[in-house]
């Protein structure tokens, strides 16, 4: 069970949500909830009707949808500190994906009077909440464009960089040692593979390719970018 006191910290930390005054914090964790999720459980489905706001609290989530053919296209993780599900609070349409646990995860939930309340009486959320908005246009547009302008190597490279330039993800860190500073992402070439809509195959071949010319090092369960300026040569049309 977390305590109010747990829920506080986990927001007053939070990149998003620290810069808020005490007060507005204090509101928002008394109308949350926390929900805990086992590995590959729901939290909701495409064309669901929006019943709240969420934040990873711990674990993972995984962003997809399916095609007409059954092939799950993935989009994104969300990793602790992110929060996702505002879309649809604001226009009122349904669930544009599907979320599930990624591993056994832990979300802390808003529901959507609540949220709509808070908006009303602290109207200084919005600007943090269009803030994020923003940024995940930003990442979309950028996604879109590559799709249609760049090869498959180019869309894999800036997606790499997607990855390691999300300053909420776990999964981006860096590494130093005697040698260099590198930035280490925690993925699986499967994952990759759905995110690009091509296979696993493909991937490994592309990936090697860039471990040849000493642009990332491949390793089990996660990959070393150890010349960042090189990967993202290879995105530039």
């Amino acid at each position: 069970m977390t305590s109010l006191q747990e829920i506080k910290k986990r927001l007053v930390n939070n990149n998003w949500l620290g810069q808020l005054p005490g007060h507005v914090v204090e509101e928002l964790a008394l109308s949350c909830h926390v929900k805990s999720l086992t590995q590959g459980q729901l939290l909701f489905a495409k064309g669901d009707n929006a019943r709240g706001l969420y934040c990873v609290l711990s674990g993972k989530m995984r962003v997809s949808s399916f095609t007409t053919d059954g092939k799950e296209a993935l989009l994104t993780w969300l990793e602790a500190g992110e929060w996702f599900g505002e879309i649809s609070l604001f226009d009122g349409l349904p669930r544009t994906h599907d979320s599930h646990a990624q591993i056994d995860s832990q979300v802390l939930v808003v529901p959507s009077s609540e949220f709509t309340k808070l908006l009303s009486n602290y109207p200084e959320l919005y600007q943090h909440v269009v803030i994020s908005l923003c940024q995940k246009l930003r990442q979309s547009f950028t996604l879109l464009e590559g799709n249609a302008s760049l090869s498959t190597k180019g869309q894999l490279a800036r997606r790499l960089i997607l990855l390691c330039n999300n300053p909420t993800m776990s999964s981006s860190r860096t590494v130093s040692n005697q040698e260099t500073t590198l930035t280490r992402i925690t993925v699986s070439q499967e994952s990759i593979a759905s995110m690009l809509n091509t296979s696993r195959q493909t991937v490994n071949k592309l990936l090697q390719e860039l471990q040849k010319k000493q642009i990332i090092t491949l390793h089990y369960g996660h990959i070393d970018i150890i010349d960042m300026a090189q990967l993202e040569t290879l995105t530039v049309r």
